[in-house]
């Protein structure tokens, strides 16, 4: 019978947003959008797809990613560090920080948590590895639907 790999964080993980906006802030960074991150965005703001993204949209490589604010670099919906789309926000952002890039390994964790204070901080809950897993594959089924069409 073949071993299954048992992932690092197998004992779940500390985080809790602390609502400080950090995530949101600054360079460099993009927000990336899917079909379905556009027309949740588009019926927020109850506007049709072309208008919402003459006004909110650029193209990165191809693909759709929210404007930042010219200055800062934040996030163009950030106010007063809170999310002005909170219930609307994109899938990029619901799953941080559930992130491929953050639990390769111990090391990357800890490194995202140099960026963000929720994590590992010290009133955090721990994090059941199945929601971390079930966060880290709806982030990558929204990068494979972004990248890749099978039509």
């Amino acid at each position: 019978m073949d071993e299954v790999d048992v992932p690092w964080f197998q004992d779940g993980l500390r985080f809790k947003c602390t609502g400080c906006g950090k995530c949101c802030t600054g360079s460099p960074g993009y927000v990336y959008l899917s079909d379905q991150d556009l027309e949740k965005l588009a019926a927020h703001f109850q506007l049709s797809l072309e208008k919402f993204s003459r006004k909110y949209v650029r193209l990165i490589d191809g693909g759709a990613a929210l404007l930042d604010k010219p200055v800062s670099g934040d996030c163009v919906f950030l106010e007063n560090n809170q999310c002005t789309v909170y219930e609307s926000r994109p899938i990029q952002c619901k799953t941080f920080p559930w992130w491929i890039d953050h639990l390769r390994d111990p090391k990357d964790w800890d490194e995202a948590a140099e960026r963000c204070e929720g994590i590992n901080h010290p009133d955090a809950p721990l994090v059941a590895v199945e929601h971390i897993e079930e966060q880290c594959l709806t982030y990558l089924d929204n990068l494979v639907e972004m990248h890749f069409s099978l039509d």
